[in-house]
C-alpha cells in the first residue's frame, strides 16, 4: 500500500500557517532542478519516510557539528547545530525535523542570517524547520531543548546509584532524537557528526563515537568539555549522550565498561566477556567497523534493555543477574554494529531489517560461545514470545504480524516496534539457513553486509539482493521458502524452523506434573535461567492461590535478583490476583523502567478488574515520575492516565 509522504502533506500547511517564530525574509518556494546524490535505495518508494518531514531528494545533512551544553537546573541543552548540506542544483531550501526547540537563529557558516520557518506542531512528529539556503551549504541553528524534550531524561542525584549527582541520558529511537537535535531525524539520512559537550564538574559527558578529550578540558564556570567525533555515517536516531558521574574499566583491548562507580565492580563482572563477543561476532560475519565496542549501564529508569548507539552500547542494569545468566542482551546488541548500525532500515516499516537479522545474529553468537543447546533454549523462548506477540497484535490475520508494515503518517513508528520483528524475522532466517545449508547462508550474509555497509535498506532491496546473489541459481528453493509471503504477509507461514530445546523437555513435564497437583519436590533446583522461565511460562496461568504459595516458598521467586525470573512469575502471580506478590510488584515496578517488564506487568494488572487496577494506580503514581517518556508514554495509554489525573 503506498502512503503519503508527510513532508509533502504536512510542509504545506506548515508553511502556510507558521508558528511566527521566523525571519523577517520570505523563503523562495522555486522548484528545485535536480536531485543532490543520494543512496539509490532513498530513491524508491519503498524508502519514502512518512514520518519525517524531510526531503532528501532536494536536499539533505551530510554533517551534523553540536557545540552544547548541558544546564542541569533548567534541565536544558543549550547551544548550536551546524549542519552540512547536500542539495539538489538550484535548490532553495532544506527541511528539518524539530519537536518542542526553542530557535534562536539561524545563519550560514559565516554568521549571515539565513530566512527560516517553523511550522505548526504536529504531537507526534514535532514541526518542521524550513531554512532558506540561500547559496550556502552550511546551516547554523541556535538553541535549545525544552525541559520535557522525550528524547532527554534528567535525573536527580536520588534516581542514581551513586546518590551524590543528578545525570543526564538520551534515547532517540525511533524519532525522538529531534526533540536535541535539529536535523532530518529519518534513518535512512545517514550522517556523520562531531560534537562538544560541556558539563558541571565533577561530571563526565560519553557520546555515542570516539571520545578524543577523555578526561575532558577545563573551561570557566567550573565545567568541562568533551569533545567526539563520529566519522562514519549513521542513521541520526544513534546519536546519543549521557551525563554523569562515570567511571570506566576496560574488559580487553578493544572493550569496556562505562557506569556509575557505586555500579562498576558488579558491571564489570557481569560483562567481563565482553572481547570474546566482538571476537565470536567477527568469526561470523567480518569485521567490526566501529574501533571500539564499549558499554554504558545506565541507572534503572532506561526505558530499553539496551540501545545499539555504535561505538557503546547503552544497557540497562536489568541485565546484571549475578551470574551471567542474561548476557544474551549484550550479543544482541552487538550484533547491531553489523546489523542496524552498518546496514540500516530506511524507514520504521521495515525495522525488521535491524531486529529480525539481530536476533537471528545474536542466537549464532550465543551458540557460538555457549554451545547448541544454550542457543536451542533461547530460540524456544522466542518462538514462544512469536505467537504470543501474534496473538497480541490481533491474530496470524493481523497485517501488524507482516514483516513489512505499512505504517501511516498517523501511526507512531514505535507501535510498528513488537515482537513480531525479532521473532518472526530471526525465524525467517533461520528458515532461509535451513533450506541452503548454514555454510552458504553465511557467506551470504558476511557479503550481504559488506556489499551494504552504510547504507539504508529496504525490505523489497533485501529481496532484491537475496534473489540475486543467494538464489541466482536457485530459484526453486526461493519459490519453495516463500520469500514475499514471509515479508509481506501476515501471520507465520506453515514452513518455519521452530528450534526444540531438549532441555525444556524437563521442564515442561515439572511444570505438567506441578498443575497436576504433584510435590514441590518434583520441581527442580538446579537449572538455568532460561529453563526456570520455561517452566513458569508453562504452567496453567490459572493456579489456587496455595500453589502459588508453594512455589514462592520453594524458589523465592518475588525476592529474586534475576529479572527475567521475576518478571515470569510476577505476571503468573498478578493474573491470579494473588495479593502476596504485590509488594514485589510494587517494588519491581518502582525500582526499574524496562518498558519490556513494566508495560506488561500494568497491562496485567489492568486486566484483573477492580482489584487490580486499583493497585495499577496507586503503584504508577509512586513510579510514573522515574520512568522515561518511552515507558511513561506506553504505560499512560495502557492506565488510561491522562483522562485519570486530568
Amino acid at each position: 500500500m503506498t502512503v503519503k509522504k508527510i513532508s509533502a502533506a504536512m510542509l504545506a500547511g506548515a508553511l502556510a500557517a507558521c508558528s511566527g517564530a521566523s525571519s523577517q525574509q520570505s523563503i523562495s518556494e522555486q522548484t528545485d532542478e535536480s536531485a543532490p546524490a543520494v543512496s539509490p535505495v532513498l530513491e524508491t518508494q519503498d524508502a519514502e519516510d512518512v514520518h519525517s518531514y524531510a526531503v532528501p531528494s532536494q536536499a539533505r545533512v551530510t554533517h551534523v557539528a553540536l557545540d552544547l551544553a548541558a544546564d542541569f537546573s533548567a534541565h536544558v541543552l543549550r547551544g548550536t547545530a551546524t549542519l552540512d548540506v547536500q542539495a539538489a542544483q538550484g535548490a532553495r531550501r532544506i527541511v528539518l525535523d524539530t519537536k518542542d526547540l526553542q530557535i534562536a537563529s539561524v545563519t550560514d557558516g559565516h554568521g549571515k542570517v539565513l530566512p527560516w520557518k517553523l511550522g505548526a506542531q504536529d504531537s507526534m512528529h514535532g514541526a518542521p524547520l524550513t531554512v532558506a539556503l540561500d547559496n550556502t551549504r552550511q546551516v547554523r541553528i541556535t538553541y535549545q531543548t525544552s525541559p520535557g524534550a522525550v528524547a532527554l531524561q534528567w535525573l536527580t542525584p536520588e534516581q542514581t546509584a551513586g546518590k551524590q549527582y543528578p545525570y543526564l541520558f538520551s534515547q532517540g529511537e525511533p524519532i525522538l532524537n529531534r526533540s536535541w537535535i535539529p536535523t532530518q531525524d529519518s534513518p535512512g539520512i545517514r550522517q556523520t557528526w562531531d560534537a562538544s559537550i560541556t558539563v558541571p564538574e565533577p561530571l563526565t559527558a560519553v557520546m555515542s563515537a570516539e571520545m578524543l578529550t577523555p578526561e575532558g578540558e577545563a573551561v570557566a564556570g567550573n565545567r568541562r568539555r568533551f569533545r567526539f567525533r563520529m566519522d562514519k555515517p549513521v542513521a541520526p536516531y544513534l546519536i546519543a549522550l549521557a551525563v554523569g558521574d562515570l567511571k570506566f574499566q576496560a574488559t580487553g583491548p578493544r572493550t569496556g565498561i562505562w557506569t556509575e562507580p557505586a555500579m562498576l565492580d558488579k558491571a564489570a563482572y557481569e560483562f567481563a566477556g565482553l572481547e570474546k563477543f566482538v571476537d565470536a561476532a567477527e568469526s561470523l560475519y567480518g569485521p567490526y567497523r566501529w574501533g571500539r565496542y564499549d558499554l554504558l549501564v545506565l541507572p534503572p529508569s532506561f526505558p530499553f534493555g539496551g540501545m545499539e548507539n555504535p561505538r557503546l552500547t547503552f544497557v540497562t542494569p536489568t541485565a546484571i543477574a549475578g551470574d551471567r545468566s542474561l548476557v544474551s542482551l549484550i550479543a544482541h546488541e552487538l550484533a547491531h554494529s553489523w546489523s542496524g548500525n552498518l546496514v540500516t532500515n530506511a524507514t520504521w516499516n521495515d525495522f525488521w531489517l535491524n531486529e529480525g537479522f539481530t536476533s537471528y545474529f545474536e542466537n549464532r553468537i550465543m551458540e557460538k560461545l555457549y554451545g547448541r543447546e544454550r542457543a536451542a533454549m533461547e530460540a524456544d523462548l522466542a518462538w514462544s514470545d512469536m505467537m504470543q506477540a501474534v496473538n497480541e497484535a490481533g491474530g496470524p490475520q493481523s497485517p501488524m504480524t507482516q514483516l513489512h508494515l505499512n505504517l501511516g503518517p498517523d501511526v507512531d513508528p514505535d507501535d510498528g516496534m513488537s515482537g513480531i520483528a525479532y521473532d518472526k524475522g530471526a525465524t525467517f532466517l533461520r528458515t532461509i539457513e535451513a533450506a541452503v545449508g548454514r555454510e552458504r547462508f553465511d557467506r551470504y550474509l558476511r557479503g550481504y553486509f559488506d556489499r551494504h555497509a552504510f547504507e539504508p535498506q529496504t525490505t523489497a532491496g533485501f529481496l532484491k539482493d537475496i534473489r540475486a546473489h543467494l538464489f541466482k541459481d536457485d530459484p526453486e528453493t526461493a519459490s519453495r521458502i516463500g520469500l514475499d509471503q514471509w515479508a509481506y504477509q501476515p501471520g507465520i507461514p506453515a514452513n518455519a524452523v521452530h528450534v526444540h530445546s531438549q532441555a525444556f523437555k524437563a521442564m515442561d513435564m515439572a511444570a505438567q506434573d506441578f498443575a497436576n497437583g504433584g510435590l514441590i519436590a518434583s520441581v527442580p533446583d538446579d537449572v538455568t535461567t532460561q529453563e526456570r522461565v520455561r517452566f513458569l511460562n508453562q504452567l496453567p496461568r490459572m493456579l489456587p492461590h496455595e500453589r502459588l504459595q508453594a512455589l514462592d516458598g520453594r524458589f523465592h521467586f518475588s525476592q529474586t535478583g534475576n529479572s527475567e525470573v521475576r518478571f515470569a512469575w510476577l505476571m503468573l502471580a498478578l493474573g491470579n490476583r494473588y495479593q502476596p506478590a504485590v509488594a514485589s510488584a510494587q517494588q519491581f515496578l518502582t525500582s526499574q523502567g524496562r518498558r519490556k517488564f513494566v508495560a506488561p506487568l500494568f497491562r496485567e494488572l489492568a486486566d484483573q478488574g477492580a482489584w487490580g487496577n486499583r493497585i495499577a494506580r496507586q503503584i504508577y503514581a509512586k513510579a510514573r515520575p522515574g520512568y522515561h517518556s518511552v515507558t511513561s508514554g506506553t504505560v499512560d495509554q495502557i492506565l488510561d492516565w491522562k483522562a485519570v489525573t486530568d
